[in-house]
């Protein structure tokens, strides 16, 4: 009896254990679990932000994106695809596809643009840039004895006066002949401020012996860029990677009309940390070699009367989803020796549709680290190269490092004169 009584407490005692281990077990496992559908939760919601909703992909190909984890897609089948034609790449279609996380778990719905990937000429080259101003843009605001009459009534630098008393302006002297003859009586100002169509009765005061407004305005601006590349089955160009703003008001200029030249550059400044340095240039002639079309936040675009590098090599174009960070080149001009290749790091890349800036990029050359200290105003619209395509272009310097500088996607670029070709096939259609 006492024997069986022994075995039956060890017995109990081994289940009791055996009990305790398995609740362990499955409370680990669940807890391990939950970490990790906390962790995949986290992944989908991160790539569902930072993912852009419309990609471009090349013919023959799938659309998968190069990050970290592997993101591939799978077509929505309930979506119909639609066949499209006209541009320079020829035939596409849009196509509705799930991003998939590892290949099974689905991420978000995105359209993609399958078409024949275009083959480019990256430049490189600095070209000049002028630019007329569609009206004129209102840069300063100065008091006209004791007050402003313009700030008064409520103009702000920045905006874009396009007519006063119904009289179309386009020039500093449309204004002040008009503000001049208006004896003081109240002229209606309409005005252009972002996407807003205004009207304000501005009452011009005397001083000096003349009828003033109390602020400038500019009709014009011209300066060095950099051609980023040139498409030769449409004629036209991209170039800079970002707008040309009024030296005052840091504001997109309006653009009326626009022309592009030859520059010779003179030399440049240094950079130095605190200091970016500067391309020195100025035009070699008169004559005109393109003209811009539009100045949007991707950058100037338009066409050009010749190919400006046809002894170059042609580069296809490198989609935003196919760039990775490491190692990469930029085509740029120090002299008039022409574009050289200059070694780089791409370093950050944010495919995100809210994104500010595209790339973040090193310099990594010796050698151009050496003679300009990294890199220099004026290099805005240097190609980018990576893997043998054309994949993006320098924008921006960082002020306290100069080795470092921001970048755009190059098919952003790209898609901007692409809508060129196709508006060009519309209109002759």
């Amino acid at each position: 009896f006492c024997l069986s009584r022994g075995l039956g407490d060890v017995y109990k005692r081994q289940t009791e254990r055996n009990v305790k281990k398995m609740s362990s077990f499955f409370k680990k496992t669940a807890c391990v679990t939950g970490i990790i559908l906390l962790g995949l939760f986290g992944l989908i919601g991160f790539y569902s932000t930072t993912l852009p909703d419309f990609y471009l992909v090349s013919k023959g190909s799938e659309l998968s994106v190069n990050s970290f984890f592997t993101i591939s897609s799978k077509p929505c089948e309930s979506k119909v695809t639609v066949a499209v034609s006209g541009g320079s790449s020829g035939a596409s279609r849009y196509t509705k596809n799930m991003l998939m996380l590892f290949g099974a778990v689905p991420v978000k719905e995105v359209e993609s643009k399958t078409m024949e990937r275009p083959m480019l000429y990256p430049c490189g080259q600095p070209f000049g840039i002028k630019l007329l101003t569609e009206g004129v843009m209102v840069v300063d605001l100065q008091k006209v004895d004791t007050s402003s009459p313009a700030k008064d009534c409520g103009i702000r630098e920045g905006d874009v006066i396009v007519s006063i008393d119904g009289e179309k302006v386009k020039s500093n002297a449309d204004v002040a002949k008009i503000i001049r003859s208006s004896n003081g009586e109240a002229c209606s100002v309409r005005i252009k401020r972002g996407s807003n169509d205004l009207t304000f009765k501005l009452c011009p005061r005397l001083e000096s012996g003349s009828y003033k407004a109390g602020m400038w305005v500019r009709d014009s601006s011209a300066g060095i860029g950099t051609l980023t590349f040139y498409d030769p089955e449409n004629g036209t160009f991209g170039g800079l990677g970002h707008p040309v703003c009024d030296a005052d008001t840091k504001e997109p200029l309006p653009l009326s009309a626009g022309t592009v030249g030859e520059i010779n550059l003179t030399g440049f400044n240094k950079s130095r940390s605190g200091c970016p340095g500067q391309l020195l240039g100025e035009f070699a002639n008169s004559a005109s070699t393109g003209d811009i079309l539009k100045n949007c936040e991707s950058g100037v675009f338009g066409t050009l009367n010749a190919n400006p590098c046809p002894n170059a090599k042609e580069f296809p174009l490198g989609f935003r989803q196919e760039i990775h960070p490491g190692k990469a080149k930029i085509l740029s001009s120090i002299d008039n020796d022409g574009p050289k290749e200059y070694e780089i790091s791409i370093e950050q890349i944010n495919l995100s549709d809210s994104a500010e800036h595209d790339l973040v990029i090193k310099i990594t050359d010796k050698t151009l680290l050496e003679k300009t200290g990294g890199i220099l105003q004026g290099m805005s619209g240097s190609p980018i190269i990576q893997d043998g395509r054309l994949v993006g272009a320098v924008t921006h310097v960082f002020i306290e490092d100069t080795a470092k500088g921001y970048g755009i996607f190059a098919d952003e670029m790209y898609s901007k004169t692409s809508e060129f070709a196709e508006s060009t096939i519309e209109n002759a259609g």
